[in-house]
């Protein structure tokens, strides 16, 4: 990925579905020093809302690898589970051979051990509360919610 743009300072992440399962829908934005923002999403025709929050992140992950970051940025999410997953639970899966704590498969350990692999350990996740104004999660709602509806959105 080539950048004009100086240093990664922040981004954001949503996933979307209509229905659960359904059509779902992932957006994600980067935005940069010179106040330039990159926005992304994509449509998978039948999956589930988790799954898309999964797939924001790990597309994100992937392209802040090959960019220059900041100190201390964060990735915006208002998902709980891919907080608590890769923050909390994953050490134990993976001691467990990808097993819950119930002795039950992971669900959607494909994309777990991807995150896993792509994972920045100078990047962390930050909770944002859903709906309530943030504008980067407010956008990035806006991207999953169209691409679930597999509604063209024009992306910066």
């Amino acid at each position: 990925m080539t950048n004009n743009h100086g240093e990664v300072i922040a981004a954001a992440t949503d996933g979307a579905c209509s229905g659960n399962p359904g059509p779902g829908g992932w957006g994600g934005l980067i935005r940069f020093a010179d106040g330039t923002v990159k926005e992304y999403g994509g449509h998978v025709p039948d999956t589930t809302n988790n799954r898309m929050e999964l797939t924001a992140a790990l597309e994100i992950m992937r392209k802040l690898k090959t960019l220059p970051l900041q100190a201390g940025i964060t990735i915006r999410t208002d998902s709980k589970y891919l907080i608590d997953g890769l923050n909390k639970w994953i050490l134990g899966w993976k001691k467990k051979g990808w097993k819950t704590a119930a002795g039950k498969p992971v669900l959607n350990q494909d994309l777990w051990k991807s995150l896993d692999k792509e994972r920045l350990s100078n990047v962390n996740l930050e909770y944002v509360k859903g709906h309530s104004g943030d504008p980067d999660n407010e956008r990035v709602d806006t991207i999953a919610v169209s691409f679930s509806k597999n509604i063209a959105i024009p992306l910066k």
